[in-house]
């Protein structure tokens, strides 16, 4: 029952994050990206920081500055910015399939940098994946979008975020780097703010931009509780629903159809990276299994 349960608040984060996407890329049309990351990241940066205060953990120490939390920041800096951008240069439907990608680059991540092991099945399915991207992105064909590396590059960024919180120091509370990760919104608002000179949103466009940034935090509040209600190997494949409403979506609100190749492609990398997470879930449990059980010691 907590399984389904888990699953269910998962699916119901995706379809808010979804949500939150639409907001987005709906009010980029008129306020500049640069300004747009500054109002969501900034809010959520405060929430998450009061939300950790309240639990004693302050946002402002120096653990921001450990070797392995600035990792983490840079590569959400890099993974928002890009998919931001994306959000106005590529269609919504071809950036989401390309953002499921994210699970194979952080398997990639743990095997290079966090010494993880894994058998020839696991690397034939990372294979399938990488197809996958090859085969949305196609490169050499007139069909090849360049803007469409940013969502590629979103992947990656956001996979150096999630391989660095793998190994986050002990003492380092998930609200303090909820709280960065939004500050690195933030951030990366402000240099773009360099190349797009800022314009002050109308009050429409600014209640756009709160309902928006509920959303995310409704959403990330959802993904938590999906995290801790089921197992994890039974709730995570439930993630790639997000591409399911990201098609929904972006057919209703944008008018896109995604061609015959973007759905191929997005179904080698959905495929490849629910076998990755069943293959890693099915291989834990028979380590489990096999570990020797200490015999009681009898007295003498």
């Amino acid at each position: 029952m907590d399984n389904i349960r888990g699953a269910l608040f998962m699916t119901l984060a995706m379809g808010l994050f979804a949500s939150e996407d639409v907001l987005i890329k709906m009010v980029l049309d008129r306020v500049p990206m640069g300004v747009v990351l500054i109002a969501v990241g900034g809010v959520g940066a405060i929430v998450f920081a009061l939300m950790a205060q309240m639990r004693g953990h302050s946002a402002f120490t120096r653990q921001f500055f450990h070797p392995v939390i600035v990792i983490r920041n840079l590569g959400e800096l890099v993974g928002t910015a890009c998919f931001v951008i994306g959000l106005t240069q590529v269609p919504l439907g071809l950036l989401s399939a390309l953002l499921q990608a994210n699970p194979l680059f952080v398997n990639i991540g743990a095997i290079l940098f966090l010494g993880m092991t894994v058998g020839w099945r696991r690397w034939l399915a990372i294979g399938v994946g990488l197809i996958g991207v090859v085969v949305i992105l196609r490169p050499g064909f007139d069909a090849f979008q360049p803007s469409a590396l940013l969502g590629l590059g979103a992947a990656i960024g956001l996979a150096v975020r999630d391989v660095a919180t793998r190994i986050t120091p002990q003492g380092i509370h998930t609200l303090q780097t909820s709280s960065w990760g939004f500050l690195m919104g933030t951030i990366s608002g402000a240099l773009l703010l360099v190349v797009d000179p800022p314009v002050l949103p109308s009050a429409g466009d600014a209640g756009i931009l709160i309902a928006a940034t509920a959303l995310g935090m409704a959403g990330y509040y959802l993904l938590t509780r999906a995290m801790q209600t089921g197992d994890v190997p039974a709730v995570t494949p439930f993630r790639y629903t997000r591409l399911v409403y990201a098609m929904i979506f972006a057919l209703v609100f944008f008018a896109e159809v995604p061609d015959a190749l973007t759905l191929l492609g997005a179904a080698l990398i959905v495929g490849a990276g629910v076998y990755t997470l069943l293959r890693e879930a099915r291989v834990s449990r028979a380590a489990r299994r096999a570990k020797p059980v200490a015999s009681p010691v009898r007295p003498t």
